[in-house]
């Protein structure tokens, strides 16, 4: 188990024990998160690596990753608790078969720890022996308000209110990282609980920095041009364009069909890794794909010179 980092350049060679790349910016948001126990949001398009910061911290601590996937309808039973209902009538019933009639030692009894089946929220509270564990609520902004609403009793003070039990606190808080694609606004009460930071699409010299530890097996000529190809088409107007995930994605594609070098042809053979619309797909498709790799491979040879 690892110590957590003690400052923002302990904080970037963390990060990158576990192949993550990630800049200044984010890497101080992060160590302020951990040092001063206050959930990290972060927001950027789909793709850009907000979830994998959760992941790459769990892992490279060797601490426990409670991820919540957030989605419309979520609610405490899922996110939080719920009672064992099949197991208390159970209890119930072998109360009255041995005639075991006293109400409040039953209720008491139902209504216990044992009964209780704990959801992520509720098990980033308990201790852990490897240290509090990394909590990762996952597309917030998937979730209805009121579940948003819910979060600010956990967020604010580390503690979860169970009626029949009473209040449950951490310990230790939970390291909590929260990221949003922005499909809506999160509430300002809630943010203002949360160090902010934007995860945005990389540096093209970053990109190919993140390509050669994702995709380390991807010829480096290759690798610049998957990468100068991706740049030109975030500047597109496109329905969504692609993120890292997708250049990853692509150019280990592109390695198991044995390519070293883009051409027009393999381009319009695999846009399917990289575009995921169809009327994306058909604006690049053909001319506009030969047009944009011709540019890239003239920027490329130029910069070579």
């Amino acid at each position: 188990m690892a110590s957590l980092p003690d400052n923002v350049d302990a904080t970037l060679e963390l990060l990158r024990a576990g192949d993550y790349l990630a800049n200044r910016s984010l890497a101080t948001a992060l160590y302020l998160s951990t040092s001063l126990n206050r959930p990290l949001f972060l927001e950027g398009e789909a793709g850009v690596g907000k979830t994998e910061i959760g992941k790459v911290l769990a892992q490279t601590l060797g601490r426990k990753l409670l991820r919540l996937q957030c989605y419309e309808g979520l609610d405490v039973t899922t996110a939080v608790y719920e009672w064992n209902y099949s197991r208390q009538m159970v209890e119930i019933r072998m109360a009255e078969a041995t005639g075991d009639q006293d109400r409040d030692s039953l209720e008491s009894n139902i209504f216990s720890d044992s009964f209780l089946i704990k959801r992520p929220l509720l098990q980033a509270l308990e201790k852990d022996d490897a240290g509090p564990p990394v909590l990762l609520i996952d597309e917030l902004d998937r979730t209805d308000e009121p579940f948003e609403a819910y979060l600010l009793e956990v967020l604010s003070d580390y503690q979860i209110t169970i009626p029949e039990l009473g209040t449950v606190t951490a310990e230790q808080p939970p390291l909590v990282i929260i990221t949003s694609n922005r499909t809506r606004e999160i509430h300002d009460a809630l943010k203002r609980r949360c160090f902010y930071h934007w995860v945005d699409y990389p540096s093209a010299e970053r990109e190919l920095e993140i390509l050669k530890v994702k995709a380390p097996t991807s010829a480096e000529a290759l690798s610049a041009e998957v990468v100068g190809f991706v740049q030109k088409l975030r500047d597109m107007d496109l329905f969504k364009v692609p993120g890292v995930a997708e250049t990853i994605d692509w150019a280990h594609a592109l390695t198991q069909l044995d390519c070293l070098s883009l051409d027009p042809e393999t381009v319009n053979d695999t846009l399917g890794t990289l575009l995921k619309y169809q009327d994306d797909i058909a604006k690049i498709q053909g001319s506009e794909a030969s047009r944009i790799l011709s540019e890239v491979k003239l920027e490329l040879a130029g910069a070579n010179r």
